[in-house]
């Protein structure tokens, strides 16, 4: 779905005062230095320089991360030995077309091992025919959309689940932890990719819920939404659920307030998550509920990073700022490629038929990380993606986002239902 190269306009870049934003421009492809041991060599394909900049580093630092933690510990461990790992960067210069050239580059030019794949779903679609006519495999810790994995990519996996997964078990998760249990639901989807296909997993994802559907409005990113909202207000559904970026996210809470119309919840998807949001709304966001797939109070750990919280700490070190799912998703994508190259026992070189044989080990993946569970779907819609974490939902109370709802438990109690507005 090429639509969603831009995807740095939507549900992430909440994120990016937190970006650190280091111009490339003019050095498409960088690289560690040598060493003169034998190496693994991977190829990152994101955005350096262009508009998606600053998710493109959101990207590299996770990347890096793995591969500065690994190569601490003398590198991938292959039958007894460990071998180092040497990164290749390509710039897709927040395009497609350029990111599909920039892959084929790294493999032929730099003849990496394995990809780790870009910011954007729209250039992780381009790259994907790239892979698979050379037979090399990635792992895309930051692709969402869909569209990604129903083309069935044979060498790509994605370890963040497609956001109408992601989307469709928030709803789950909030019925389960209200009380008491919501009956009926109402979704709003804004009519762009990325936040049409939030809106369609809410809307589908409200029937595993045990949630009756009673609307579905599909609206424009811009204009007056009374006339959606009055709809749904006479509706009285228990839920109100919105697919969105941040200006119709704040535009739904206005509206609902000025028609004094306060569902029992409202949940949208990673915006609340912003700081803005509670600020552009102040005490009319409280009560919001959204969704992330990673925190780093989530109940996870593995032998390189530890916990989810000492992965914060790791992280937040180096780059000044608290890593989000996005970092920790491609950081994760390293544990992936070790864990697979450990089971394959093939040293560096890696020759064209161990590459394939590779892919096929990444395929039997079944990890714990502190990113959470880590397995491939092997058929379906999802092929190859990992729809395994479930999402955690966190709610805004008292101008800050908490998590109030998660497998293994939650930092506070969900405020439902919501009291009229004041």
């Amino acid at each position: 779905m090429m639509s969603t190269s831009t995807r740095g306009f939507s549900r992430r870049r909440f994120l990016e005062g937190a970006a650190i934003a280091t111009s490339t421009l003019g050095m498409p492809f960088i690289r560690t230095a040598r060493a003169d041991a034998p190496t693994f060599k991977a190829g990152v394909i994101t955005s350096l320089s262009g508009e998606n900049i600053l998710g493109g580093n959101l990207t590299k630092r996770g990347y890096d991360l793995w591969a500065d933690a690994i190569n601490a510990k003398g590198g991938v461990e292959v039958a007894g030995e460990r071998f180092k790992v040497e990164m290749f960067y390509g710039d897709d210069q927040s395009n497609p077309a350029t990111g599909a050239d920039a892959a084929e580059r790294l493999i032929v030019q730099n003849e990496v091992d394995v990809l780790f794949g870009p910011y954007t779903s729209g250039s992780t679609i381009a790259v994907q025919p790239i892979c698979q006519k050379y037979q090399v495999p990635m792992i895309s810790g930051s692709a969402e959309s869909p569209n990604v994995w129903k083309a069935k990519p044979e060498f790509n996996f994605g370890i963040i689940p497609a956001v109408d997964i992601t989307a469709g078990k928030s709803l789950g998760v909030l019925a389960k932890t209200a009380n008491p249990t919501p009956k009926t639901i109402a979704v709003i989807g804004v009519n762009e990719p990325f936040s049409k296909e939030t809106g369609e997993g809410f809307r589908d994802g409200a029937k595993e819920a045990g949630l009756e559907l009673v609307a579905y409005e599909l609206v424009p990113a811009e204009g007056d939404l009374t006339p959606v909202i009055s709809k749904i207000s006479a509706l009285k559904p228990d839920m109100v659920a919105v697919g969105g970026h941040e200006e119709p996210l704040i535009n739904v809470v206005k509206t609902s307030k000025s028609l004094n119309f306060r569902p029992k919840s409202l949940i949208m998807h990673y915006g609340v998550t912003d700081p803005a949001f509670a600020q552009a709304l102040a005490a009319d966001a409280d009560g919001t509920c959204g969704v992330v797939v990673w925190l780093p109070s989530v109940p996870y750990k593995d032998d390189l990073f530890g916990t989810a919280k000492d992965f914060a700490e790791m992280a937040q070190k180096k780059s000044g700022h608290e890593p989000d799912y996005t970092e920790a998703g491609c950081a994760a994508s390293g544990l992936v490629f070790g864990d697979a190259v450990k089971r394959l026992g093939k040293k560096p070189g890696l020759k064209p038929e161990d590459r394939v044989a590779l892919k096929d080990a990444i395929t039997e993946t079944d990890l714990h990380t502190f990113y959470g569970p880590i397995k491939f779907e092997k058929d379906g819609d999802h092929f190859h993606d990992n729809i395994q974490p479930v999402p955690v939902l966190v709610q805004i109370q008292g101008g800050k986002t908490v998590a109030v709802g998660h497998e293994a438990g939650a930092g506070a109690a969900l405020t439902y239902p919501l009291p009229a507005w004041k």
